[in-house]
């Protein structure tokens, strides 16, 4: 309430400075519709600045102004600054889930060009998330391929095809499906398979012209199977089309160690290309790794109350709370009274009808829309209350698989998540969901059916 009245306060004394960010970033919009980008840097800057100062009035905006500040950051090989403004935007309170998705994408790219992949295949799913909830299946599905990749660069090989299968089953556009190839080729050339590696970045290539991924992995996989005249004709064609300094020094490798057509002086004269390449990539990946680890510390910390406004904010709400605590406190009492009633009576119900040493036979484990009749039938429809607060297919079987007292360990090889890091993070961002903590998410979920 308080805030709601200064808010109102605050608005009336709005500034023309802000009148001209909003402007900006409404100029930005119009170009970014049109498949352009807002490249005046400087205007950008002092709009976020500005929205800065008043993101607690213009949520949304100011997350907006995060996102084209941060583009263009990127844009100027400047990863630090791009995830601090990132990180900003994510912490803005706004309920523009398309552009929370496109911050969280942004933030898994810098990720996986740090090398973290795990951190990127959270950012991803935050993104997907985010474009779901805004009800944008086609970025969603895109999010999900992302996801894929990371998965493949960790060559987690059924977890990939397990994404892949859920894109191929959900979307019908020729784009996504053209993308999902690129996982899978990753995927086969991280787990040395290395013919199905080429067989599907050729089929990459073949759908993508101008792009030199399929040809890259093409070239990798040949050479690491000792093909050294195919890897340095793939090598050869991908040079010409790439504009990545991280691909192009591993092209040079190829080159180096793989092209029997060089003579000695040619070879020495790419491996001195290559080296001076190296130089330039260690300072990219030390900026890198210094931006992944300025999110992991973001992820990994308490959010930090700013401003002395919402500090009066918590002290008059600490004052009312203490007024009608007693109240509260035994109103709450009852009513745990009878939830703990009727959870423990779900909690019998449960392990007479659900045998979890085979969750096929008893719960239709591998088919969503079977074991969601199953659960909600047994579990007091825990599935379509977790559907309603939107939860995605992966968070509500952990839920499932933690109801049904497994451990996480057991959770984590059932999902095909690394342990404990990955397993860990899902958990987290469940709990956050639901509004609850990761270490009283399991007691959350019995309780779950009382709190609609």
């Amino acid at each position: 309430m308080v805030l709601t009245l200064a808010a109102l306060l605050l608005s009336g004394c709005k500034s023309r400075a802000v009148e001209e960010a909003q402007e900006v970033i409404a100029v930005a919009d119009s170009l970014r519709a049109e498949g352009q980008g807002y490249t005046d840097s400087v205007v950008i800057a002092e709009a976020y600045n500005t929205l800065e100062k008043w993101q607690y009035i213009y949520p949304t905006d100011y997350a907006r102004a995060c996102y084209y500040y941060g583009r263009l950051l990127r844009a100027k090989d400047d990863p630090v600054s791009a995830m601090e403004v990132f990180i900003n935007g994510t912490h803005s309170r706004t309920k523009d889930y398309h552009i929370l998705g496109r911050i969280y994408s942004n933030m898994g790219s810098i990720s996986h060009l740090a090398g973290e992949y795990q951190l990127a295949y959270d950012m991803y799913s935050r993104s997907a998330d985010m474009f779901l909830k805004n009800a944008d299946t086609l970025l969603y599905y895109y999010g999900l391929n992302n996801m894929a990749v990371e998965c493949a660069a960790q060559g987690k090989k059924d977890e990939t095809l397990y994404i892949i299968n859920q894109v191929f089953k959900g979307c019908n556009d020729i784009n996504v499906k053209i993308i999902a190839l690129e996982a899978k080729a990753e995927m086969y050339l991280q787990t040395q398979q290395y013919d199905s590696a080429i067989y599907y970045a050729k089929q990459l290539s073949l759908r993508q012209n101008d792009e030199p991924t399929g040809l890259i992995i093409c070239a990798q996989a040949f050479s690491l199977s000792e093909q050294h005249d195919s890897a340095t004709f793939y090598a050869n064609r991908a040079i010409e089309k790439s504009t990545s300094a991280y691909n192009i020094y591993n092209l040079l490798y190829i080159f180096t160690n793989d092209d029997n057509s060089k003579d000695l002086d040619a070879v020495r004269k790419v491996a001195a290309e290559r080296a001076d390449l190296q130089q330039v990539l260690k300072l990219q990946q030390g900026d890198l790794s210094q931006a992944a680890q300025l999110l992991e510390q973001d992820l990994n910390r308490k959010w930090e109350w700013r401003g002395w406004f919402i500090l009066v904010v918590i002290i008059i709400s600490l004052i009312s709370i203490i007024v009608i605590s007693q109240k509260r406190r035994m109103q709450h009492q009852m009513m745990r009274n009878i939830s703990d009633k009727h959870s423990r009576i779900t909690i019998e119900s449960i392990k007479t009808h659900i045998d979890t040493s085979d969750l096929e036979q008893t719960l239709h484990w591998k088919k969503y829309a079977s074991m969601k009749i199953e659960a909600d039938l047994y579990m007091s429809g825990i599935v379509s209350n977790l559907e309603a607060r939107h939860l995605n297919e992966t968070e509500i079987r952990y839920c499932v698989l933690t109801l049904l007292d497994f451990k996480p360990k057991d959770i984590a090889d059932i999902l095909f998540y690394s342990y404990p890091s990955g397993i860990k993070t899902l958990k987290k961002r469940i709990a956050n969901k639901l509004g609850t903590e990761p270490q009283k998410l399991k007691d959350f979920l019995f309780h779950l059916p009382y709190k609609m």
